[in-house]
């Protein structure tokens, strides 16, 4: 069993925003070895407040209630927040056995920092989903990095400070697309009632990507993140020697050096089909009784 604390900018459902984040706490809700303890709200994808309302709207409309919801800062710098406070109770409660999941900017995770200058070492684990290593190049254009420029200062703290990273960059979740042909046939057609809400959730993204970006489907960023952290042996670690600053994280870039100031890992996915089933299977396991 893992001891999670879900870190995200979540906007499942929210017109015009992503909808990974949700889909990646389905993902986990849907993992028996999985125990979500809470979820810390950050901005990004949105402001914080509809970040926060959507986290507890979401877990209402799941049934899921028990798992707390905590507000974080609400932009870059602001490390002072209940969410902050949270992670740090959690980690010591939890000491050594802790795992963080990220999906966002990472103030909050700056901020339980600052509060106690040990918190990295007693948490067992972080993966985060965020960086390139190479420019986002979709059809009809680049797409820009949206999590670790946010807050460089965070991401360089947690990317230096941090014990045990894994980094899911932007550029390694480009190897597998979710289509909606595919999304039909696995979730359609079914009385399953956690299919039928990531359908009446998330069908509109379609079309937003074809429009915008040109693509026939979408990049489950922040589920990569969730799956790695859950079952890593789907992946093939990358531990990679990098040379973080703030220049380059206000891009999200992440420079590789011979000499650095931190080693992390950055997985790839390893076989597709195995990776989708996979994910495809935890959210039908998700209850919404």
């Amino acid at each position: 069993m893992k001891h999670v604390v879900f870190d995200c900018d979540n906007t499942f459902g929210v017109k015009d925003c992503d909808v990974d984040d949700g889909l990646a706490l389905m993902y986990l809700l849907g993992c028996p070895e999985a125990k979500v303890h809470g979820i810390t709200a950050t901005y990004g994808n949105n402001r914080l407040d509809i970040v926060y309302n959507t986290n507890r709207k979401m877990l209402k409309d799941l049934g899921r209630e028990d798992i707390p919801v905590k507000r974080g800062g609400a932009k870059c710098g602001e490390y002072e927040s209940e969410a902050a406070d949270y992670l740090g109770e959690m980690a010591d409660k939890y000491k050594g056995t802790l795992s963080i999941l990220a999906t966002g900017s990472l103030t909050n995770l700056r901020g339980a920092y600052e509060k106690d200058n040990h918190f990295f070492e007693k948490v067992k684990e972080i993966v985060v989903m965020g960086g390139i290593t190479s420019p986002l190049v979709f059809e009809k254009k680049v797409m820009d990095e949206l999590n670790f420029s946010c807050d460089p200062f965070a991401s360089q703290t947690v990317l230096t400070k941090g014990k045990n990273v894994s980094v899911i960059t932007g550029n390694h979740c480009l190897k597998v697309l979710f289509t909606r042909e595919e999304y039909k046939e696995r979730l359609f057609g079914t009385d399953n009632k956690a299919a039928a809400y990531i359908r009446e959730k998330t069908d509109y993204w379609f079309g937003y990507n074809e429009e915008d970006y040109g693509i026939g489907g979408f990049y489950n960023w922040d589920v990569t993140a969730a799956v790695y952290l859950m079952h890593p042996e789907l992946f093939v670690d990358e531990r990679r020697t990098l040379m973080v600053s703030i220049e380059d994280l206000k891009q999200g870039y992440l420079r590789e050096a011979e000499v650095g100031n931190c080693v992390c890992n950055l997985p790839e996915i390893g076989e597709e089909k195995v990776y989708k089933d996979h994910i495809y299977d935890a959210w039908m396991r998700v209850s919404m009784e």
